[in-house]
């Protein structure tokens, strides 16, 4: 350790005191050569001495500073001694150790028996095993045959069960009753036909040769059973008061299968059974139709015949017409009343004749076409279903009311070219439509072509009796029509209401063409009108004519709604300057000279220089006169206002206005009289404003 120490003194900068230096610690190591040293080789010493000094043991040794030679030695030392120690444990447990190896030997023994009988087993093994490999390949091939039999089985067990003919089958299509059970063996019977005309494999197989002669006889005898039922049942549609509804639904679609099956095996029996059905259907319901139309007919009101126009002259038309015929008939030719009433029960049941018969009851022609197409709508509406479920075709639908149709169509057009009453027409032209919209509503589409040949109808209709109210009043005879009498004028009521009923009624339609019209109409009887009041001698008269007239017009009007319109809006402007034409010719009836001297001299300066200036001497006898009978005045305006206006309210209206203007005119004469020199000597005679007022206030009070 010494020189270890004096190595790393004398060697200070080198290699820090913690690396190993094996030359140090070994020391002067002195090799005793003897004979064998020749033999011994160092080479790898080296590799080794580098690959120890990371091991604890060497690593631990080289720490304590122990020699190499002296640790080698105690090593030997040590490894004697165990050896020495495990002699003697071995001598100690020699018997243990033979034991062992006796029973070694036996185990040895028995597991070589163990190896011959496993081989065995194995040699068996391997036998059983090739066993069932070839019991797994016949299980698979007998596998495949029995799929293949199923399959083979199911075919042919669906060959034979849709080949042969029960003899429970037989029984029922033969002797059975048309029944439930009959439908489902007809069923059966139906596939088993269609399995032998369809499939190729069936055509050629042998049993077929035995089974087709009695399928075709089969078919042949439900054909002909099915046949008879179903004529049988389409009989009963002739009966009298059937209920044809009720035996469609609750007996015939019971067997529309039946249909069906005639369609598919038997067309041309189909076709017979299609078209007795269509010839039953038709008669009866052109039968039930035509009943109804007559029926129907006994319950129509005339309204209005070719000579109940706007135009015409009440004394023109016939004496006797008019005799048989209730007065409060003729008002519903221009008027619309309760007439409305139809279109608000469109969708109502159907008249019952013998019902409305019984109670005397008499309607309108509007009233019997919607309880008509309310019967049509109804009843084509169930017979379309009844047709799609039953045949499963719309087209039969089309010929089987080919009968209906023109049943219908001889009694609407034997009606129609003898129909005069415009309100009428217009009110079934909206019952029309309504209709449309409630078939539109079902879905039903099988009355559109009808209902727009009907509207298509009526509208010319409608047209050509509009222009006949229109050329009567174009082509009026003024001089027949002329009554002297200044209250509203009947020609004028009967355009008011006219006009009235056709604004009602199209009040949420706008229809243009007809807005149109009426304005043409309207210009026809203001030319009239005008005419007629010109046959009057005195203008106040004219005047109170037309105020007349325009006031009746504006009340029956404001009637059909409260929006008025174009022609409200006229009546009322012809009313508003009418009156003030009035107001103005009644003052100067009672007080000319006032109105006169206002308008001419009132506007002028008296202290002007004006050739001819206003005197005291020109105003004293107007003071004087107005004065002196200004309330006997306004009184006989009164009494000349009530008898000369049929409604009050406008009449007292009109009085109010007149004395208001006539407020105005004496104003500007007290105006114009406190300008005037010496015109406070007038004071005395001049009425005060408040004292006119009062009498205004008191004419006034009697609204």
């Amino acid at each position: 350790m010494a020189e270890v120490a004096a190595n790393n003194a004398n060697h200070p900068c080198e290699t820090p005191k913690n690396v190993f230096d094996f030359g140090a610690f070994v020391g002067d190591l002195i090799v005793e050569e003897d004979a064998s040293s020749d033999d011994i080789s160092l080479e790898g010493l080296q590799e080794e001495l580098e690959e120890c000094k990371n091991d604890d043991v060497v690593a631990n040794i080289l720490s304590k500073g122990i020699k190499l030679r002296e640790y080698t030695k105690g090593v030997e030392h040590n490894l004697r001694k165990v050896e020495l120690d495990s002699i003697q444990d071995y001598i100690k447990e020699s018997d243990n150790l033979v034991s062992l190896h006796d029973q070694i030997r036996d185990c040895d023994s028995i597991l070589s028996q163990m190896e011959t009988l496993l081989s065995g087993f194995q040699v068996e093994i391997g036998s059983i095993s090739s066993d069932i490999k070839i019991l797994q390949e016949k299980s698979m091939d007998m596998g495949l045959k029995l799929k293949n039999r199923k399959v083979a089985e199911s075919k042919l067990a669906k060959f034979v069960e849709d080949i042969i003919v029960p003899p429970r089958m037989v029984d029922i299509i033969v002797d059975g009753e048309v029944n439930d059970e009959y439908m489902r063996t007809l069923d059966i019977l139906s596939k088993k036909l269609k399995f032998v005309d369809t499939d190729p494999m069936v055509k050629d197989s042998k049993a077929l040769k035995d089974v087709q002669p009695e399928l075709e006889k089969l078919r042949q005898k439900a054909v002909s059973k099915v046949f008879d039922f179903i004529v049988q049942k389409l009989q009963a549609l002739r009966k009298p008061k059937t209920n044809i509804q009720i035996l469609q639904q609750n007996v015939l679609l019971k067997y529309k299968y039946i249909i069906s099956f005639l369609k598919e095996h038997s067309k041309e029996v189909h076709l017979e059974v299609r078209a007795a059905y269509i010839d039953t259907m038709n008669k009866v319901l052109s039968a039930h139709f035509r009943a109804y139309i007559q029926a129907l007919e006994k319950l129509q009101l005339d309204i209005a015949t070719s000579n109940d126009l706007i135009g015409v002259e009440t004394r023109s038309t016939s004496l006797f017409s008019r005799g048989r015929e209730p007065l409060k008939n003729r008002s519903a030719v221009f008027a619309l009343g309760e007439r409305l009433n139809v279109l608000k029960e469109i969708d109502q049941p159907a008249l019952i004749p013998h019902i409305a018969e019984a109670s005397s009851l008499k309607y309108p022609y509007e009233v019997l076409f919607r309880s008509l197409h309310k019967l049509l709508m109804d009843t084509a509406t169930s017979e379309y279903l009844f047709c799609d479920e039953f045949f499963g075709e719309e087209s039969i639908f089309y010929e089987i009311f080919a009968g209906p149709f023109a049943v219908i169509d001889e009694h609407f057009n034997s009606i129609l070219p003898n129909c005069y009453d415009a309100i009428g027409l217009m009110l079934m032209i909206r019952i029309v439509h309504q209709h449309q919209l409630i078939m539109s509503r079902r879905r039903i589409p099988c009355l559109d072509s009808y209902l727009d040949k009907v509207n298509i109808s009526l509208w010319p209709r409608f047209k050509m009796v509009f222009d006949m109210h229109l050329s009567s009043l174009r082509n009026a005879n003024v001089k027949l029509l002329w009554e002297d009498d200044s209250h509203p004028h009947y020609v004028m009521r009967r355009y008011a209401e006219f006009t009235a009923s056709l604004i009602h009624i199209n009040v949420e339609y706008g229809d243009g063409q007809l807005e149109l019209n009426m304005e043409r109409l309207r210009m026809a009887v203001d030319e009239l009108l005008m005419k007629l009041a010109k046959m009057f001698s005195k203008p106040k008269l004219q005047i109170v004519f037309l105020i007349n007239n325009c006031d009746m017009t504006i009340a029956v009007l404001k009637e059909a709604g409260p929006e008025g319109g174009k022609i409200q809006q006229h009546f009322e402007e012809m009313l508003k300057s009418n009156t003030g034409l009035f107001v103005e010719e009644l003052l100067m009836e009672h007080f000319s000279d006032l109105i006169k001297f206002v308008k001419t001299r009132a506007s002028e300066d008296p202290n002007g220089s004006n050739e001819r200036p206003i005197s005291v001497s020109e105003v004293e006898p107007i003071v004087k006169d107005f004065g002196s009978r200004w309330k006997g005045a306004i009184e006989l305006m009164h009494k000349d206002v009530i008898t000369s206006f049929s409604n009050f309210l406008c009449g007292m209206e009109i009085l109010r206005a007149a004395l208001t203007q006539l407020l105005l005119y004496y104003t500007r004469l007290s105006d114009c009289i406190k300008r005037i020199n010496g015109g406070a000597a007038f004071n005395k005679d001049l009425v005060s404003i408040s004292s006119i007022m009062y009498e205004i206030r008191k004419y006034s009070r009697t609204f």
